[in-house]
């Protein structure tokens, strides 16, 4: 079995998965959610791509997608 989601990466994935690639922060903000991305890149759950002006792109991934369906039927 694949790694379980921490609850603020589900929440993530789940964020992504609901609308599409969003432009999230390229520099280290001190956030969570800067935090969480970095994470879920780590586990290869999203990509991020340059964006422009200070933001990336997150975008999920085929593990990311299958890892939300994992936690859906459970």
């Amino acid at each position: 079995a694949m790694a379980k989601p921490l609850p603020q990466q589900t929440l993530l994935l789940e964020l992504i998965s609901m609308s599409g690639d969003i432009a999230v922060p390229s520099e280290d903000d001190g956030t969570l959610l800067f935090r969480t991305l970095g994470e879920c890149k780590a586990a290869n759950w999203i990509r991020l791509s340059p964006f422009g002006q200070g933001f990336d792109k997150a975008s999920l991934t085929a593990s990311g997608r299958s890892i939300l369906k994992e936690l859906v039927a459970t």
